[in-house]
């Protein structure tokens, strides 16, 4: 199987070894970029569009092939990127070393030209697998911001409420994975809306026993959305069970005290905090002092979780989350 002009990035400060690799590759169909070290291999990472697989070399002048490649995977914009490290080193701490850099793969000098086509395509199937995967999660990013956007009111409500969840997560030190599913939360949250009549979710009286009913459908809307994406398995708590309270009264479920996901309580703290702390059609923003006087009043009712609004309100007296653009 031949490449698919897929752009692979070829980074070696040997000319003799690039050189190789290149016709290699060119010869499978692939696009080559070489670069003769880390740094120019970092320019054409930043300037030459899209790059769908890089091979570097692990001993280079400058910036050398682990610190390439944990650039490479720090960077949001290129941390799918596969990337394959090339060494003539043996000993199992230089992999381990490419491992803990984010290494997709390794390769060992003299690099035999059938092994490099097999892991070259197997790597860039993948790296097609995930381009899928994000693009699907961007869909429904925009489909989410969509819905926001049809009021004015709302305006920048789902990143705020993915910094402050995050915020929050943060301060209760949370895993990584559990603070990217706070940021996801915070977009999609409330995109089970766009099952709702726009008569309804703009209606500015009160809602009839109806129409609250099909209202508050939208979190288990949202679930079902979101559902078919695996990379979303620890955002659908939050999306279906963000409006429960502690006390049980709240919805899709009833549910009560600790039985709501942690995750979704957390954002349900930045979602209170942002209605409050925001202009609505009926009454101006409050000022953060007197949003956590009224939140700590409905935390005794037994609505929110008192121990969550005091993070927040610590988070908010640091300059760092100010400086941060929020609030």
């Amino acid at each position: 199987m031949a490449g698919q002009g897929q752009t692979i990035l070829v980074a070696d400060d040997m000319p003799e070894n690039c050189m190789l690799l290149g016709q290699i590759l060119e010869l499978a169909g692939f696009r080559v970029i070489l670069a003769g070290d880390g740094e120019r291999a970092l320019d054409a990472l930043q300037h030459n569009g899209v790059i769908d697989l890089a091979i570097l070399d692990v001993v280079m002048p400058g910036i050398n092939g682990f610190d390439l490649c944990r650039t490479i995977k720090a960077n949001p914009a290129t941390r799918l990127v596969p990337v394959v490290l090339v060494t003539g080193l043996s000993a199992s701490q230089d992999r381990i070393r490419g491992i803990e850099a984010g290494a997709d793969d390794f390769l060992s000098k003299p690099v035999n030209a059938e092994e490099l086509r097999a892991r070259v395509r197997s790597l860039i199937k993948l790296k097609q697998y995930t381009d899928e995967l994000e693009s699907a999660e961007n869909v429904l990013f925009a489909l989410a911001r969509s819905i926001e956007a049809k009021d004015p009111y709302t305006q920048g409500h789902c990143e705020r409420l993915s910094k402050y969840s995050v915020e929050i997560g943060r301060a209760l030190g949370l895993p990584q994975e559990q603070l990217v599913a706070l940021s996801r939360g915070g977009i999609v949250h409330d995109i089970g809306k766009v099952a709702v009549p726009e008569h309804i979710l703009n209606k500015p009286a009160r809602l009839t026993p109806e129409e609250r009913k099909t209202m508050e459908s939208h979190s288990i809307a949202g679930e079902r959305i979101c559902a078919p994406l695996k990379s979303f398995k620890l955002v659908l708590p939050i999306i279906r069970h963000h409006h429960e309270k502690l006390d049980g009264s709240g919805y899709p479920d009833g549910l009560r005290g600790e039985a709501i996901p942690l995750l979704a309580r957390i954002l349900q703290t930045a979602d209170v905090y942002d209605a409050l702390a925001t202009d609505r059609p009926y009454r101006k923003a409050l000022p953060p002092e007197e949003v956590f006087r009224i939140m700590r009043q409905e935390a005794a009712l037994g609505w929110w979780d008192a121990d969550l609004i005091g993070l927040l309100e610590s988070a908010f007296s640091r300059e760092g989350l100010r400086s941060a653009g929020i609030g």
